[in-house]
């Protein structure tokens, strides 16, 4: 739901109402009660971009990650084989 800015134009009152979109514009002041209300034209909803940032990578495929966790497991697999042989020829080295 949108925040819409208001203005009386009998007492000069400035506030914002949080209100639905398919609600139309209120016309009666909370402060004087006058008929007198009119909804202010604003610069709309804008985009915030909040938190550490956003990256390219963020908005992947799902076939995509699942290429890439494949791939890293394919390649992780593989440095621990080769890390254990090494450690069985080191020692069947140093048995013999």
């Amino acid at each position: 739901m949108p925040t819409y800015d208001y203005e009386c134009d009998a007492c000069g009152e400035q506030f914002e109402i949080f209100q639905p979109i398919s609600e139309g514009a209120r016309r009666k002041c909370p402060s004087c009660g006058k008929l007198k209300l009119r909804r202010l034209i604003g610069a709309g909803a804008a985009v915030l971009f909040r938190g550490s940032g956003f990256y390219q990578t963020d908005y992947r495929s799902a076939e995509y990650r699942r290429k890439a966790e494949a791939e890293g497991k394919d390649s992780s697999s593989d440095a621990s084989k080769t890390s254990s042989s090494k450690t069985t020829a080191t020692t069947g080295d140093s048995q013999d």
